[in-house]
């Protein structure tokens, strides 16, 4: 069962989610940039990073799934957040050139469908960000947080996944090396700095960016032994024999 969004807002309220959202914010910063001029899409509960994408981009969109329930997105502005199923989002083909999943693969029923429904409406050569729970890290137990519910993932679990729905991964990082403890949140940037060196592995979040790739892949061939047969080098049928020694003999 999907964790209400008046649950997640209420995580990234508190000392925690900010610096949890911050620290994250900075990853996707890193691989997109700006995002000048594209088309954004956030699946899950994606509202509190896309703002820092929105200024720029040409168009910014916040899915919810209908289990975990909508709120207005961006707070104060007019609304981009919709209401919808992840398995048949409500936009058309090819549309997004870059899409955020994040609070939504852990508790999927089908995470292989909801990412190919994500690719579908991925552009060509579009790129998509998937953040999960790391399953051995601290964070997927810690039941007070978001990502302390639904199935973590493993690096090598997360690309089989990309690759099952058509998408090729790309690059991928690491985020959230410091204890889910709210006392501990305003010490998160030197746990991040500690923990990439000294703990890498134990990370709180994986992020997997893919890609959309449409080009037609040629099949590996199979070796198989084959008669070849040589042009002109074919013996006459006895037929064309008798009928050859008949017209030499006439002649």
């Amino acid at each position: 069962m999907r964790r209400d969004v008046l649950d997640l807002r209420d995580f990234y309220a508190t000392p925690l989610g900010q610096a949890a959202q911050a620290l994250i914010a900075r990853k996707l910063a890193e691989a997109w940039g700006r995002a000048e001029g594209l088309d954004l899409m956030g699946l899950g509960y994606a509202a509190p990073y896309l703002g820092a994408f929105a200024r720029d981009a040409r168009r910014a969109v916040a899915a919810m799934p209908a289990a975990q329930g909508v709120e207005a997105w961006p707070a104060g502005g007019r609304n981009l957040a919709v209401l919808g199923d992840e398995y048949a989002l409500p936009f058309g083909n090819a549309l997004f050139d870059r899409v955020l999943v994040i609070h939504a693969l852990e508790e999927a029923d089908d995470p292989v469908a909801m990412l190919r429904e994500v690719w579908r409406v991925m552009a060509p050569s579009g790129r998509m960000i998937v953040a999960a729970a790391n399953r051995v890290g601290f964070w997927s137990d810690a039941e007070a947080t978001p990502f302390g519910h639904g199935r973590p993932y493993t690096r090598n679990q997360l690309e089989t996944l990309v690759r099952e729905a058509d998408l090729e991964p790309l690059a991928w990082s690491r985020a959230l090396f410091g204890p889910p403890l709210q006392w501990t949140a305003r010490w998160a940037e030197g746990f991040e700095q500690a923990g990439a060196r000294l703990w890498p592995g134990l990370s709180g979040l994986i992020l997997l960016e893919a890609v959309k790739r449409t080009f037609a892949v040629r099949p590996r061939g199979r070796k198989i032994p084959a008669r070849v047969f040589v042009p002109g080098a074919l013996a006459p049928s006895p037929a064309r024999k008798a009928v050859k020694s008949r017209a030499l003999e006439r002649s």
